[in-house]
Order: C-alpha cells, then sequence, then structure tokens
C-alpha cells in the first residue's frame, strides 16, 4: 500500500479548486443572462399572439363588412 502525503495532492486539488471556480464564474452569469432573455422572448411571444388574434380579428370584420356591401 503506498502512502501519500497532502504535500503530494494539494497541488492537484487546487488547481482543480481554481478550474471549478473559474467555471462558477463564467458559468453564473451565463444563467442568468439566459434566464433574463429567455423572460423577455416569452413576454415578446405572448404579446405578438395577442397582436395576431387582434389583427387576424379586425381583418375579419373588414372582410365581412365588404361582403355585406356586395350583397
Amino acid at each position: 500500500s503506498k502512502n501519500t502525503s497532502l504535500s503530494v495532492v494539494a497541488p492537484g486539488i487546487a488547481e482543480a479548486l481554481l478550474a471549478t471556480a473559474i467555471g462558477l464564474l463564467a458559468a453564473i452569469p451565463a444563467v442568468i443572462a439566459y434566464n433574463k432573455l429567455s423572460s423577455d422572448a416569452s413576454k415578446i411571444a405572448v404579446r405578438m399572439e395577442g397582436f395576431a388574434d387582434e389583427f387576424s380579428a379586425i381583418l375579419s370584420r373588414q372582410i365581412d363588412e365588404k361582403v355585406a356591401q356586395k350583397t
């Protein structure tokens, strides 16, 4: 059985912790930005659906009025 001391494994652990910290520094702002953009996109989609419904209703009314005028 091999005897391992802290001085042997400490540099590797320190490197892994540093890499993890750097990864978190990159990932956390990215997740926050993604969630903000996703939320904004959802709000825009809801507004566009509402506009499309209103626009469709207006066009339908105008078409119905023109058909009624011709008969």
